[in-house]
């Protein structure tokens, strides 16, 4: 392919260099996949497609790959289910290639499919300092090519997949590999190669997050209800929808939308008839199960005061920011300190403060301080707070600083 990174009017790509592969189905063509794959040489360009929007279950409904010397290879993991043994065979251990790999590592995990080390490009171009870091955009800048995009929120469980679906997806790792050796280049000139690095492995090796504890409380539009007894309307709403919406593997926003179900909490229905003549109740489809959703309003209306949720949302982490003045001016004072000073070091090396330090990790120390507020002691609270040693080593300065202001 040539080179077109230098052109004035970037390059549109279409399809793939080698044409769009044909999808991978069975145990032959797998084998025969795998083959080709084992054959190349280099780091793998890994993506994935799912059904976000559709399915409950966040899965890989198709797998991309493409290694120097092997093309692009397109694999269905749905109808080679539990036979992906030549893959993790060719995939396991080595290094893989991806962009917002945080994203697509969990549902290769469930596939068995584990890098051995990672290069994140999306997460490169953030550290490299470009504001902008989706793939197309990374892609247009340093190698001089436009991807032609839409299909990201496609449905990717239907099959047959469309043709041109599938010259999307293969496009998706067609220059994953050459963006990474810019990138790769550019942070090692500006001496950010081994930070990146750092940050690779903590994605790579990152455990997948605990199960919220009380998770309908992030129902869009729940802010609108005020009390205990209709947020336990809300949380009834919410896990019936989630358990219809598990057993059906859809979106549970397909089965009933949050705008629908705080509507329904707000207005109070009497009838299974007056929640039917609330939007999105009176539907064709809705109608079957309004009687389902009137039950559990009516249950949550019959809850004895000791069951009813607590109205303010519990959470073990500091009040918000811009209550801090008032609860506890000092540790405000810390947090003002500590969010300029690691903005001037930020700036100082072209990359977003939230890389530099996560602001979680910034509140809960301002917030309760060590007991050790030396240097030393800094160090170790961000590092037991999960901070990599290149982020203790420029941000501890600052923050031992701001914290013994107040000391």
């Amino acid at each position: 392919m040539p080179d077109a990174s230098e052109t004035a009017v970037p390059v549109t790509l279409k399809e793939p260099s080698d044409g769009t592969p044909d999808v991978v189905a069975d145990e032959p063509e797998l084998a025969r996949a795998c083959e080709r794959l084992a054959a190349g040489t280099g780091a793998i360009a890994v993506d994935t497609e799912r059904a976000s929007g559709y399915r409950y279950w966040p899965k890989a409904y198709l797998v991309q790959l493409r290694r120097e010397g092997s093309g692009t290879v397109l694999v269905d993991p749905i109808a080679v289910e539990g036979r992906l043994g030549p893959l993790q065979d060719v995939l396991n251990g080595q290094e893989w290639v991806l962009h917002a790999a945080s994203q697509d590592l969990p549902c290769l995990a469930e596939l068995d499919l584990v890098p051995g080390s990672l290069f994140d490009t999306e997460l490169a171009g953030r550290l490299a300092g470009y504001d902008r870091v989706a793939l197309g955009t990374l892609v247009e800048r340093l190698l001089g090519y436009h991807l032609e995009k839409g299909h990201s929120a496609a449905d990717w469980s239907k099959r047959p997949l469309p043709v041109d679906w599938l010259n999307y997806a293969a496009l998706d790792v067609e220059l994953l590999i050459p963006l990474r050796e810019k990138l790769e280049a550019e942070l090692d000139a500006q001496g950010k190669l081994d930070w990146a690095r750092q940050e690779f492995e903590a994605v790579r090796t990152a455990p997948q997050p605990a199960p919220r504890s009380e998770p309908w409380r992030r129902t869009s539009g729940i802010h609108k209800v005020r009390t205990a007894r209709g947020l336990a309307a809300v949380r009834a709403l919410w896990e019936a929808r989630d358990e219809l919406a598990r057993k059906r593997d859809r979106a549970p926003s397909r089965v009933l939308p949050d705008s629908a179900i705080v509507n329904a909490v707000l207005a109070e229905p009497k009838t299974v008839a007056e929640l039917q003549a609330l939007p999105v109740f009176g539907g064709r489809v809705q109608r079957r199960y309004t009687g389902n959703w009137f039950r559990h309003l009516q249950s949550a209306r019959q809850l004895p005061r000791d069951r009813l949720p607590n109205p303010a949302q519990p959470h073990d982490g500091p009040p918000p920011a811009n209550r801090w003045a008032d609860k506890d001016p000092d540790a405000a004072a810390r947090l003002a300190a500590a969010r300029a000073g690691l903005a001037k070091i930020a700036e100082h090396h072209q990359l977003p403060v939230e890389n530099l330090l996560l602001p979680d990790l910034l509140r809960r120390t301002c917030w309760r301080p060590p007991e050790d507020r030396s240097l030393p002691g800094v160090s170790a609270a961000l590092a037991a707070g999960g901070a990599r040693p290149w982020q203790v080593e420029l941000a501890s300065p600052v923050l031992t600083e701001a914290l013994q202001a107040t000391a």
